[in-house]
């Protein structure tokens, strides 16, 4: 005979699916037969979640107080692949409104009779001219009374405003754009990880969707906020930040134009491994989709510029991404993107519930022993040593001279790395390349061992591949030019060091001789193509007044273009930085630049050397450096022409074509901006000219009309 046992038996901790936060009870009712025992198929479930509801047999239905849309647990939901009889407190933590794509949070639970607790009240936004209806407050202008639900009006109800019918409206959670100002946001928690992280300076433009994070900058009061023309500028000044001081700027924009606009500076930080932190808005949750205003799919746009690229979707996940870009960014030299949606920014957020903290640990790397061994072997028993310094080694200037020294050698630059010492220095001969001097040359090719610190070895620099070469770079993938190559793996600081110390100390007998003697003529040949009496100026001659007028602690952001040849091969630099846009070599980054230098190092004389078509392409943030008060001096080489691109056609053979600029009145644009502006067009004015700028505490514009001829 058979025999009915009810048994009450907590939930074990293995059942998948099973939140935690709720305790959950099960009664099974077993029949028991001699010899077996079986399940019957009825099953009560009991469960006490936070909010103490108890369930009995039936099972519940939640409301999305979003969109109305009804989650049955006795149905499922076949479109996000929930299977009947699942429990609300079972589906996942980032399950969403298949409807409106609100998360859980937004979900109560209906009573026996259908209804929910108190509804939050809603907004509803006109898609034609963006007024809101609010439920909690009706309309007078329509005589719609405080309460009345936006399904209840009639059907025949228009927008006050713009006349469009209820079909033109959305709906939007009160919550979304009305969030207790007492409590933090998602943003909120953002910027202070931001701060923490010890970045504290963004470029930007604000917008629809990015508003929730320029309040949190302007609450948080830590973080500088530049607001440009142009988002482009935004991207390349955080590029140029991070190159000039080895700290982190971010970049703020909306969804959409706005982050595509931020590409070509992107890219440039991409190429020349600058590390920058890009946040972009993005629209609401539950409109994205190939229908949504200013809506991208900005995962896919950024992957290829980015070295991490995400979005936060979950609130909760806000620090951990955060953290995540920014040591990608730090230690991987490249750009971290993180699009925020536009209602995540403003949902509330106690960072204590993230336990995620912001930690960097930057290595040292050093080689191993054999390689060093075999590095040491072939150093001393090279006979014409020359040391090649590129930009991965401009912080370790006193390193190179250090090492250059201990095995006699002469220093040939990269042009990323010009001005790693003073050109005048009696070791320094100058940059090997395209836009170096014969001398550079000579001694390259008849070196036996050329030993190269952070190098790129691009085309420019023109190394010669058949000598044998150290090369030392912190990058494997770069490791390996050329086939006599000894690769180093490891940080430049670290290895120089090490090199330094294991290596036998040699004096070469004749060689400081003969690198006077070198750099004299390369001296004299630049003094004489220096005319100071042609008219229009000759830019060897501009490049000699400003490398007598400019400070020697001077900060110079240069343009890409024929300014670039000419300040590469004929400014000598003395202590100033510089920096450019080296690979993606991109027109109009010398002014953003420039606008980061004088950020960067306030109580530094600023110079941007830039032609009229570079300039041209970044003119409308002249007027950001005057809003902010940045002085600083702009030089215009300006001979009506794409000037590079002249010399090209004229290299390859083709006819002049499609390089002439019609341009501005370029001082008297930095008088309308609120700058000054100066008209050089005699070579006897140039050297005051420059004086005067660099007197004034202002922007200022010197506009120096020069010869478009490389050649005369």
């Amino acid at each position: 005979m058979a025999t009915a046992i009810t048994t009450a038996m907590m939930m074990p901790k293995s059942e998948p699916n099973i939140q935690e936060s709720h305790r959950s009870f099960y009664l099974r009712y077993y029949v028991v037969f001699p010899g077996f025992m079986f399940h019957s198929i009825h099953i009560i479930y009991l469960s006490v979640s936070p909010s103490s509801h108890w369930r009995g047999d039936v099972m519940a239905q939640y409301k999305c107080s979003v969109c109305g849309y009804i989650y049955d647990e006795e149905s499922g939901e076949p479109s996000t692949k929930t299977a009947p009889d699942t429990l609300f407190d079972e589906l996942p933590h980032d399950w969403r409104c298949p409807v409106c794509a609100a998360g859980k949070e937004a979900f109560s639970v209906l009573s026996s009779e259908g209804e929910s607790g108190p509804a939050l009240p809603m907004i509803w936004r006109c898609t034609v001219c963006n007024y809101r209806y609010s439920e909690e407050d009706g309309e007078p202008a329509t005589k719609t009374p405080p309460g009345t639900r936006f399904a209840e009006l009639p059907d025949m109800w228009r927008c006050p405003v713009c006349g469009a019918a209820r079909a033109a409206f959305v709906m939007v959670r009160k919550d979304a754009i009305a969030h207790e100002k007492s409590e933090k946001t998602v943003s909120d928690v953002i910027i202070e990880g931001l701060v923490a992280s010890g970045i504290d300076l963004v470029f930007g433009l604000p917008g629809t969707s990015s508003l929730g994070l320029v309040d949190a900058i302007r609450k948080n009061g830590k973080v500088r906020y530049i607001v440009v023309r142009h988002e482009e500028a935004a991207a390349m000044a955080a590029s140029a930040y991070n190159k000039l001081t080895g700290r982190i700027a971010a970049c703020l924009t909306i969804a959409g134009p706005g982050a595509t606009n931020l590409a070509t500076g992107l890219y440039d930080a991409k190429e020349d491994g600058a590390s920058v932190v890009s946040l972009n808005g993005q629209v609401e949750m539950q409109y994205t989709g190939e229908y949504g205003m200013q809506e991208i799919d900005q995962d896919a746009f950024f992957r290829p510029i980015t070295v991490y690229n995400n979005t936060i979707s979950d609130r909760k996940m806000t620090l951990l991404l955060l953290s995540r870009a920014i040591r990608y960014a730090t230690l991987r030299h490249g750009v971290a993107q993180l699009s925020i949606p536009n209602d995540i920014q403003k949902q509330p957020l106690d960072p204590s519930i993230c336990k995620t903290e912001i930690v960097i640990v930057e290595p040292a790397i050093t080689p191993d022993a054999a390689s060093l061994q075999k590095a040491r072997d072939a150093i001393d028993g090279a006979e014409h040593p020359v040391v090649l310094a590129g930009f991965g080694a401009y912080h370790d200037a006193d390193a190179v001279l250090a090492f250059a020294e201990a095995i006699d050698a002469p220093i040939l630059t990269t042009y990323r790395a010009k001005g790693i010492l003073p050109e005048d220095h009696p070791r320094v001969i100058s940059v090997l390349g395209s836009v170096g001097s014969p001398q550079a040359r000579i001694l390259a090719e008849r070196a036996d061992l050329i030993v190269a610190f952070g190098v790129g070895f691009s085309k420019f620099t023109n190394v010669p591949l058949d000598t044998r070469i150290i090369q030392v770079d912190t990058n494997p993938v770069k490791l390996g030019v050329g086939n006599m190559t000894i690769p180093l793996w490891g940080t430049c600081s670290e290895t120089i060091s090490l090199l330094t110390q294991m290596v036998e100390k040699k004096t070469r007998p004749g060689l400081a001789e003969e690198i006077a003697a070198m750099k004299i003529a390369w001296l004299d040949q630049l003094d004489s193509e220096a005319d100071s009496k042609a008219v229009p100026i000759r830019p060897p001659y501009l490049m000699k007044i400003l490398s007598e007028k400019l400070p020697a602690a001077a900060v110079i952001c240069l343009d890409v273009g024929e300014n670039q040849w000419w300040f590469g091969r004929n400014f000598l630099m003395k202590q100033q930085r510089f920096t450019m846009s080296g690979y993606l070599g991109t027109m109009g980054f010398g002014f953003p630049a420039a606008i980061a230098a004088k950020l960067a190092y306030p109580e530094k004389q600023v110079i941007c050397i830039t032609g009229d078509g570079g300039f041209s392409q970044a003119m409308a943030d002249f007027v950001t450096a005057v809003k902010y008060d940045l002085p600083m001096v702009v030089i215009i080489m300006n001979n009506r022409q794409l000037g590079m691109i002249q010399v090209e056609q004229l290299m390859e053979n083709y006819p002049n074509y499609g390089t002439d600029l019609h341009n501005p009145d370029f001082a008297a644009y930095a008088d309308a901006c609120g700058g000054a502006g100066i008209r050089v067009e005699q070579p006897g004015d140039l050297a005051g000219a420059v004086g005067k700028a660099l007197s004034m505490n202002l922007p200022v514009i010197v506009d120096v009309i020069c010869d478009a001829r490389r050649i005369v």
